[in-house]
């Protein structure tokens, strides 16, 4: 059933996709804006501000993993417009700081406004209006966190060259609240339910899912080896991303220039919404999405593996690793809640998502440290080859996981016959 102008749940695809601009502006590409003002206004020293980045990713790790639990509690408007609240107060924390203490409750506000905003926050959004389209309309979605990005970043520069890091503060704060109060009423205090619709716009409920192969998953999530697996996967995936991202610049700058390392970095970008929306489109309905997830991790481990044989020196083999390494960025964060989708019941599938945001954002919040210190001490071939080792690793944790996936053999047996694939007695 749609209605008129057509299904509902796009509109709330758009709204999460401008959720995910501000929310990745601030609170994953931000960091990096308030490190170098701050450093170039206060003259405190680098490792202190990158101190406060890590409490700001660590802290945001701990608290996303309560975001399903303050969804049912409070509602996605009001804890939405919370995130909103929290994001803008810690911009202007960061931008009118003046005492190294003062980034403490900065890092905080801004790891709030991070948790409730992001990729977890994304998934619960988009879930409760799609299932079988859910790949393409999180790909949609979540292609603005790429955008976040794209924006933001020369936005901030050119505001902090125009007002000085504390007016850019201010006007980031206000533009955030302007945008994301309104927003989160008026597109995400609908649900299906409310509006006679059903997901994907389709004209009646989505047909139940077959049983997973292990039968029902309980207890703690910790105890379940798929998702162990899912976590530590997608954690090292992303910590790789991270480390090499945060030192790609230094390592492209002296064969291309710094307009050129400029411009490849906007190239990954563009490879990132390429490659997400290609995912989300074309995979098909009953695939394997943990191969997917591997497949894309050795795409990545391939550009890593270019961009060392580059040396730092070979423009074209940097612009091909940047190439193929931009292409499965995206898909670090839209194939976790797609694989969490196929696996678990609907039930638990937010809390699953909650729980892999919180491991990944634990992870990589110590890779721009770690990559930094690697470049520093052995030159620009270490980031990409320490990257392309740990996404090998990656893969083989997230296949190590497709042991006990649904709709394995012994699944489809059991469909059959409740006593197929038994040992007789």
């Amino acid at each position: 059933m749609t209605r008129r102008g057509g299904f509902f749940g796009w509109q709330v695809v758009a709204a999460a996709f401008v959720l995910a601009v501000f929310a990745w502006g601030i609170g994953f590409y931000g960091p990096g804006v308030y490190l170098h003002a701050l450093h170039a206004r206060e003259g405190w020293s680098l490792s202190l501000i990158s101190a406060a980045i890590t409490l700001h990713f660590l802290a945001s790790g701990l608290l996303v993993a309560w975001l399903p639990a303050l969804h049912r509690r409070c509602g996605l408007v009001a804890v939405t417009r919370a995130g909103a609240l929290a994001s803008a107060a810690g911009v202007l924390g960061w931008a009118l700081a003046r005492e190294p203490w003062h980034l403490l409750p900065a890092a905080l506000l801004t790891a709030l406004g991070w948790a409730v905003h992001s990729g977890a926050a994304i998934n619960a959004i988009i879930s409760p209006w799609f299932d079988r389209r859910r790949p393409a309309a999180l790909s949609l979605a979540y292609n603005g966190a790429s955008m976040g990005g794209v924006v933001f970043t020369p936005l901030w520069a050119a505001l902090i060259a125009g007002l000085g890091f504390g007016g850019a503060g201010i006007a980031v704060a206000a533009a955030t609240l302007l945008v994301l109060w309104p927003l989160a009423g008026i597109w995400l205090r609908p649900t299906p339910a409310a509006m006679g619709l059903f997901p994907d716009g389709a004209d009646g409920p989505a047909p139940p899912r077959a049983a997973t192969a292990e039968g029902p998953l309980k207890g703690p999530l910790w105890r379940q080896a798929r998702f162990r697996s899912l976590a530590i996967g997608f954690a090292l995936g992303l910590t790789a991303q991270m480390g090499l991202l945060t030192t790609l610049f230094s390592m492209l700058a002296p064969a291309l220039g710094t307009q050129g390392a400029g411009l490849a970095l906007s190239l990954a970008t563009a490879c990132a919404v390429i490659g997400r929306t290609a995912v989300g489109t074309l995979l098909p309905p009953g695939a394997d999405r943990r191969l997917a997830g591997v497949l894309n991790f050795l795409l990545q481990a391939a550009g890593s593996a270019m961009l060392a044989a580059a040396a730092g020196e070979s423009a074209p083999l940097l612009l091909g690793g940047v190439v193929l390494f931009g292409l499965g960025i995206g898909n670090l964060l839209s194939l976790p809640p797609l694989i969490a989708q196929s696996e678990w019941p609907p039930e638990q599938v937010a809390h699953v998502v909650a729980m892999v945001t919180a491991v990944n954002q634990a992870f990589y919040a110590f890779a721009p440290a770690i990559f930094g210190t690697a470049l520093d001490a052995f030159g620009p071939v270490a980031p990409p080859v320490a990257a392309g080792l740990v996404q090998l690793v990656a893969a083989a944790v997230l296949v190590a996981g497709r042991k006990g996936r649904p709709g394995g053999t012994a699944a489809r047996m059991r469909a059959i016959s409740p006593t197929a694939g038994k040992s007789p007695s």
